[in-house]
């Protein structure tokens, strides 16, 4: 199957892979053609209902299974860098980070930041 891959400036670029290809391999498949680091990839699939997130559990989930077939549009987004310098408080834990998915329309909202996408 064939997907097109949409980064957050808009470039579209396309993915090659087998009909049962996994989420890992997805995103090893963007690592290697875009140089994007694959550990920090989060992928949401759009779909004429809205945008879903397409989770990688690490146990060899299949895009099929997340409604991904030939032609399918999935746009990238980045979890961000750990700060291991920076305490969230004067418990000395560390910030930690959480993404919050929600579709409305045509606006998918990522983390608070309202990121509007095309529908397709």
């Amino acid at each position: 199957m064939r997907v097109v891959v949409e980064n957050l400036t808009g470039t579209l670029f396309y993915i090659q892979l087998g009909n049962d290809a996994t989420v890992a391999e997805l995103k090893r498949e963007i690592e290697a053609q875009e140089k994007l680091p694959c550990d920090r990839l989060i992928l949401v699939l759009d779909t004429n209902l809205g945008c879903d997130p397409i989770h990688d559990d690490g146990g060899g989930a299949s895009l099929v299974d997340y409604g991904v077939r030939d032609g399918s549009h999935i746009y990238i987004f980045f979890n961000p860098l750990d700060d291991h310098d920076a305490d969230d408080g004067a418990d000395g834990e560390r910030s930690s980070y959480s993404f919050v998915f929600t579709s409305s329309s045509d606006c998918y909202s990522l983390s608070g930041v309202a990121d509007c996408l095309p529908s397709s």
